[in-house]
This record gives structure tokens, C-alpha cells and sequence, in this order.
């Protein structure tokens, strides 16, 4: 169920988020345009270093070996760019922390280098001058940057939608590929590693089709066919990663000591919370961008309304009115729960038995999914069932299910069914064939969520 809603929502916004690549299809060609911003608000924006460093990249370059994907063949085309190098250069001089220089081809600079030398002596030699010959001496960088892309997979989820009815459909397909780069600062006065980091991108491709084939009279066929597909760049993919080991890379060299930041130790100290914030998000943000972060409260007031249906050894078995309040506690385990319920509800078979009763029960319940907002649900507990006038108490055990779903924070809608099999078979004053009385409970109900999550309790305490 909760796999069938996703597509379904999953397609919709598909379809929509695709309407500006559709009606925006490229029928010209294009001039060239200065190169697309692939990085969103960062941390460091409104922040520079007292002084710029000077790095050297000698190869940031493709080391997984990866080959594009084809459906027939074989290809020799890679799946990542072999201009790892120049793109670290670039995002190096964006960052405006770093100053870096040439050594990826540093054998053409010191052959232009020695060219300049014997031109300027040639030169002196001819003109009977005393000249100098030296040019200036070459930066040196006190800090290398290595690393590279270590990791392309493929096709790390793929799915897809699609409908069709008397001869009219529509389809919807998507691909999510993902990379990840390492990147690392080494002192080159002492090797030591300074500072590594780690960061991973997706590359989504998606596409939707529609298409209409279908007879509009005997001898004539109507033939219709439309769609679009985009795929992510691999480059801006790329692109975007670095820029972000680059921001990494300074952020945490700045909390560490290693660069030092216009401001001072007030600066340091926002810099140091914002990464807290955006580390503490990617600890609780699985693979798949599936958040890991437990939604529901340590606790919750729960209030439900529904149907109560008996069966017993009479027939003819009405619906009639249920009605339960319940205080829920969570253990330390995501999901896993204690519930204690107090309810009314009315029993009645037609023409034979009808009764009014109150219920106590304690339950153990579990949420599947404790860190989606859709989640399926089982418990199982004891309990009692009494009168109205509390003339008659006889014990039950029961289990149940269903599905909650939390539309806004702190608050979830649910859907359950619940059978209560009691221990006796006199609960309508007939005690008549093999089985015991039971009977369901099926309804709504809404979880009012108190108190804070053990993630936030969590995260509290650390800091």
C-alpha cells in the first residue's frame, strides 16, 4: 500500500515537473552561454579567510573505470568526466579561501619557463646588453589536494508508472544513479593529512510518454504518440559534489584550526552550528535520501470513533457505536510502543441481544515505518470488558492494525480493525457451540504527539 502511494504521487509530480521540459522542447540550435550555476546557498557565502592559502592539485581524476551504460554493444565513452582537475580549480577559485596554482601540467610551465630564459639571453647576447635572465621564482603551494571520484553506481533504483485503457496510456519512468568523491588536504611540509572528506551525489534520469492508438472507423487508424526525457548532466552532477567537498573541506579545517576566518572566534562559532545542523540531517538521511528521523513523539493522547460488530451464537449481527481514548508511550526503539486504552461500545444482535460495555485494555503495539509519514501499524494486548452497570466483567485478549498517516507535525489520522476474542462464550447469556464471543472494531481514529522525539532528546544532549 504505502509502495503504491509513493508511485502514485511520485508519477503527478513527475508529469508535472516535466510540463516546462515538454512544452519548452529545443527546436534551434543554441549559442554558448557562460556555464550553469550548479551550487545552491552555502554556508561559507558571506564569509572569507584573513588570508587566501595556496594549494596545488596535481590529479583529481576518474578512478572507478566506470563505462557508460548502452543497451546494445559496448561503449568506450566513461561515465565521469576525466576533467576532475579543472573542475576542482574552478570550485577552488569560487570558494575565494584558496589561491591555487598550476602542477596538473607543470612540465609545460617549466618548458615555457626555459624558453623565456634562453629568449632573454639570445636577446642580451644580440643587443650586447647586460641583462638580467631570471624571471621570478615559482609559488609553492603549502597545501596539496588529492582525491578523485572513487564510486559511480548505476541504476541504484529505477521504477516507473504507467496506465492503459482501450488503446489510450501514459507512462512514467525514472533512473537514479549516484557518485561519490573523496578529498583531502596534505601538508607538504610535514605529509601529514590535514583534513579528508567525503560527499556523494544522485544523478536522476526521468522521462513520460503518452500515446493514443486506436481505430476511428473501419479503415482508418488514428496513431498518436508524445513524451519527454530528461537527464540530470553528469558534469554539473560532478560539479556540485566538489563544490561541496571544497565548502566541506573549509568549513571543517575552520573549526579544527586550520584556516582562519575574518571575524574571529564569533564566526567560527556560526559556521560551527550551521555544520552541526547539516551534519546531524545527514545522519539521520539514509541512502535513497530516505530521512532516518523518528516523526512521532515520546508520547501521545490517542482518541478514536468507529463500529463495533459482534459475533456470538446468535445471528444477524448489527453495526453499532464505538468509541476509545488512549494514552500511548514510546520506548527507546523507534516504533515499538505501550498503550493503554479506555473505550465504549455497544453490542447487539438483532431481535436477541443488545448491550452496552466499557473496555480496559493494555497493548503493545509497533510502527513499521517509524520514520516515514505513512506507516502501517500492528499491536496486540489484554484486557476487560464490563457492563454498563459493571454487573459483568469478563477478560479478552486482542490484536489489530492499520494505517497512520501524519499530514502536519505532531499530529497523525489513522485507519485500524481490531478483533477482541473474549474468554468466555456467555457474553450474551448463550453458551452454544466450540468458539468463544469476539468481537471487531473498525474506525479512525487521530494521535495528538506530546513531548519530543529521542532523536531531539538525542541531539540536545550532545550539544
Amino acid at each position: 500500500m504505502k509502495k503504491l502511494t509513493r508511485y502514485s504521487i511520485y508519477t503527478v509530480l513527475l508529469f508535472l515537473s516535466s510540463c516546462g521540459a515538454f512544452f519548452n522542447q529545443p527546436l534551434n540550435t543554441s549559442k554558448a552561454r557562460i556555464g550553469e550555476n550548479t551550487s545552491g546557498k552555502s554556508i561559507l557565502d558571506t564569509i572569507l579567510p584573513t588570508e587566501k592559502t595556496i594549494v596545488g592539485v596535481y590529479k583529481f581524476r576518474d578512478q572507478t573505470g566506470q563505462y557508460k551504460l548502452v543497451e546494445n554493444g559496448s561503449t568506450f565513452s566513461t561515465a565521469v568526466s576525466q576533467g576532475g582537475t579543472s573542475i576542482l580549480l574552478k570550485s577552488l577559485e569560487e570558494s575565494n579561501w584558496f589561491e591555487p596554482i598550476e602542477r596538473e601540467n607543470i612540465g609545460n610551465l617549466l618548458n615555457e619557463r626555459q624558453i623565456i630564459r634562453s629568449t632573454r639571453q639570445e636577446y642580451a647576447a644580440d643587443n650586447k646588453q647586460d641583462q638580467t635572465t631570471s624571471i621570478p621564482p615559482l609559488l609553492f603551494a603549502g597545501i596539496i589536494l588529492e582525491g578523485g571520484v572513487v564510486s559511480y553506481d548505476s541504476n541504484i533504483i529505477t521504477g516507473g508508472s504507467g496506465a492503459r485503457y482501450f488503446g489510450a496510456g501514459a507512462s512514467t519512468e525514472y533512473r537514479q544513479d549516484r557518485i561519490t568523491i573523496y578529498l583531502r588536504a596534505v601538508s607538504t611540509s610535514s605529509g601529514r593529512i590535514l583534513k579528508n572528506v567525503y560527499v556523494s551525489k544522485t544523478i536522476l534520469s526521468q522521462g513520460i510518454s503518452a500515446n493514443l492508438f486506436r481505430y476511428v472507423n473501419v479503415k482508418k487508424l488514428l496513431e498518436v504518440e508524445t513524451g519527454v526525457t530528461k537527464n540530470e548532466p553528469t558534469q554539473l552532477a560532478i560539479k556540485e559534489a566538489i563544490d561541496k567537498a571544497v565548502e566541506l573541506l573549509i568549513v571543517e579545517g575552520m573549526i579544527d584550526g586550520i584556516w582562519k576566518p575574518k571575524g574571529g572566534e564569533p564566526t567560527i562559532n556560526y559556521v560551527k552550528e550551521r555544520y552541526e545542523e547539516d551534519k546531524a540531517d545527514a545522519e539521520t538521511t539514509a541512502l535513497y535520501n530516505r530521512k532516518l528521523e523518528d516523526k512521532r513523539g515520546r508520547s501521545a493522547i490517542n482518541i478514536e470513533g468507529g463500529t463495533a460488530i459482534i459475533n456470538s451464537d446468535y445471528s444477524n449481527s448489527l453495526k453499532k457505536l464505538t468509541g476509545n481514548i488512549s494514552f500511548r508511550t514510546y520506548f527507546k526503539k523507534p516504533g515499538l510502543n505501550l498503550n493503554f486504552n479506555a473505550g465504549y461500545f455497544q453490542l447487539e444482535n438483532e431481535e436477541a441481544f443488545q448491550g452496552d460495555f466499557y473496555s480496559f485494555d493494555t497493548s503493545l503495539g509497533y510502527d513499521l515505518l517509524p520514520y516515514d509519514n505513512i506507516s502501517p501499524f500492528l499491536y496486540a494486548g489484554v484486557g476487560a470488558i464490563s457492563d454498563k452497570d459493571f454487573n459483568s466483567t469478563h477478560l479478552k485478549f486482542l490484536y489489530g492494525g492499520g494505517l497512520e498517516f501524519l499530514p502536519i507535525k505532531n499530529v497523525g489520522l489513522k485507519l485500524f480493525a481490531e478483533q477482541n476474542i473474549l474468554f468466555t462464550d456467555k457474553l450474551e447469556g448463550l453458551d452454544q457451540g466450540e468458539w468463544n464471543d469476539f468481537y471487531w472494531r473498525i474506525g479512525i481514529g487521530i494521535n495528538f504527539y506530546l513531548g519530543k522525539t529521542y532523536n531531539d532528546v538525542k541531539r540536545v544532549m550532545f550539544e
